[in-house]
């Protein structure tokens, strides 16, 4: 190698050396809700530790309100390397694995704190390994709350829902869940359903108290029951790839931050749950319809076969994990 030859190559190995030691590592992180919401919160909150913590080494972008990918291609975007960090529903990984399904069973859980107590237990948190084969590796659930039934017309008994046409996230589950009742599941990106709403194109959807009111969904709903009948809750996520890539004096680092911020955004999804319910009310712009017992006996009884329908692809063992959850 001549002289210039062997100054040229000397320069660029300063200039990557030099870059590669003062880039910072860069986690971009996706989500297709409010940055209001509980999830909204933990990722600005997850943001913020890390900046706290890891300045000028690890730095975070957050993508609210599907900014970047919606939920539907996220995991996608994150096998290819052009997203870090995601927390779809637990609805959306129907492809990737069929143990998750268990949360989209309908009144599977009675309360907020027995889906805690199952995903803190063996089953629950196996399953965040349960996309290893794909490529995913879950580090963490999020909570939303408890699904409530929104229309134009009151869902006081299942039949009130015969013939209505309701947004479902995409999962077998869901569709199954309406058509018990009679009702026309349709799967349309969370995105849109403030439009299919307001120009009627739908008659209703199934969402949190915080998701309801962030998104305003109950301006163009003039009926809400307080159903509780299902789960919105999320997995936090990312790619093996990009988590082993991580050094080892960073990724517990990361990793705390994110448990941290996590716990923080459960919090928040508790309160909310009871304070949106509450503006939602004051706001006189929908009736909120709390059920009597007789009533939601009813709907439990003509959803639960979707139990039986599912439990081979879940596992009955789940299931029976998941019920047990509910005695404290």
């Amino acid at each position: 190698m001549n002289k210039f030859k062997m100054a040229v190559s000397a320069l660029a190995i300063v200039a990557v050396t030099g870059t590669a030691n003062a880039a910072e590592i860069l986690i971009k992180f996706s989500h297709v809700v409010a940055e209001n919401t509980p999830k909204g919160i933990m990722a600005n909150k997850f943001a913020e530790l890390i900046e706290q913590r890891l300045a000028g080494k690890v730095k975070v972008q957050v993508f609210p309100n599907g900014q970047l990918f919606s939920d539907q291609k996220v995991l996608e975007a994150m096998l290819l390397g052009d997203v870090q960090l995601a927390a779809p529903s637990l609805s959306k990984f129907g492809k990737y694995t069929s143990v998750l399904q268990v949360y989209d069973l309908p009144f599977l859980f009675k309360d907020i704190d027995a889906v805690g107590r199952f995903q803190a237990g063996p089953e629950g948190q196996a399953m965040l390994k349960s996309l290893e084969s794909k490529g995913l590796l879950g580090l963490g659930y999020m909570h939303n709350g408890l699904k409530q039934l929104s229309a134009n017309n009151a869902l006081l008994k299942p039949s009130d829902a015969k013939g209505n046409k309701f947004r479902i996230m995409s999962s077998n589950v869901l569709v199954a869940q309406f058509e018990s009742v009679g009702a026309v599941p349709l799967k349309k990106p969370y995105a849109e359903v403030f439009t299919l709403l307001q120009t009627r194109a739908i008659d209703g959807q199934e969402n949190t108290w915080s998701n309801i009111y962030s998104k305003k969904f109950f301006e163009v709903q003039d009926h809400i029951t307080n159903s509780n009948h299902g789960l919105l809750d999320y997995m936090v996520v990312t790619s093996s790839e990009f988590w082993e890539s991580l050094p080892d004096d960073i990724r517990p680092v990361v990793k705390t931050a994110l448990d941290e911020a996590i716990l923080i955004g459960n919090d928040v999804a508790r309160d909310k749950a009871q304070s949106d319910m509450q503006k939602i009310i004051d706001s006189g712009r929908t009736t909120v319809h709390t059920l009597t017992d007789e009533q939601r006996a009813m709907w439990v009884e003509a959803m639960k076969p979707v139990w039986a329908e599912f439990a081979d692809e879940i596992g009955q063992d789940i299931i029976d994990a998941a019920v047990a959850s509910n005695i404290e």
